[in-house]
C-alpha cells in the first residue's frame, strides 16, 4: 500500500495559494485515477484508488500545514503502512515555478509541513515530489509569499504543472523512486 499526501492548508482562504500546490497536485492525481470518494479520517480527507495493482491512499491533511505530521502519523498508524510507503507532494521555494523534482529523504529545508511530518513519524526517509513555486523578491517575507495566491500569468501554467506532478507520483509507484528521479529530475 502507498500513502500519497498532498500538503496544503484547508479552507477557501488558502485554496489557490502557493503553499497549496500539494493539494492541487493531489486533486489532479485523484481526478486522473477516478479515485473513490472522500472521507474525513485521520485528521485528513482520504480517498482510495489503485495505481496499477498498488492499493493507494490519497490524503489531504486538514490540520493546517504546520501540523501536517499529526495527520500523516495517524494515517500511517491507521493503515499499518511504513514511512517507506509514504510519498509527500509539496511546494518548494528553492525550485523555479513549474519545476517538478523527486527526492528521497533529506531534511525539511525550512518547510514547516515537512518538519512536522519528520517529527511525527520519526524519520525523513520518505519520497517527496517537490513543486517549484519560486522565491519571493529580495526583502519580501517568505511566509507571506507562500500564503499568497498565484499571479494571473502563473495560474495559466498551473494545470500543466499539476499534471506533471501527478505523472511524477505515478512514475514513483510504477518505476520506483530511483528510476522516477532519473526521469523527472533531468527535465
Amino acid at each position: 500500500m502507498k500513502i500519497i499526501v498532498g500538503l496544503g492548508n484547508p479552507g477557501k482562504k488558502y485554496e489557490r495559494t502557493r503553499h497549496n500546490a500539494g493539494f492541487m497536485a493531489l486533486d489532479e492525481l485523484a481526478k486522473s485515477l477516478h479515485a473513490e470518494g472522500t472521507q474525513d479520517k485521520y485528521h485528513a480527507l482520504i480517498g482510495k484508488t489503485r495505481i496499477d495493482s498498488e492499493e493507494t491512499v490519497l490524503a489531504k491533511p486538514q490540520t493546517y500545514m504546520n501540523e501536517s505530521g499529526r495527520a500523516v502519523g495517524a494515517i500511517l498508524r491507521g493503515t499499518y503502512a511504513s514511512v517507506a510507503d509514504l510519498i509527500v507532494i509539496h511546494d518548494e521555494l528553492d525550485l523555479s515555478l513549474g519545476s517538478v523534482r523527486i527526492k528521497f529523504g533529506g531534511g525539511h529545508g525550512g518547510h514547516n509541513g515537512l518538519r512536522s511530518i519528520i517529527e511525527h513519524v520519526g524519520s525523513a526517509d520518505f519520497t517527496r515530489v517537490r513543486i517549484g513555486i519560486g522565491r519571493p523578491d529580495p526583502g519580501a517575507d517568505a511566509a507571506d509569499y507562500v500564503l499568497s495566491p498565484f499571479l494571473a500569468e502563473e495560474r495559466r501554467s498551473l494545470p500543466d504543472i499539476m499534471v506533471h506532478a501527478a505523472e511524477a507520483v505515478r512514475a514513483i509507484i510504477q518505476e520506483g523512486p530511483t528510476r522516477a528521479m532519473n526521469i523527472f529530475n533531468q527535465r
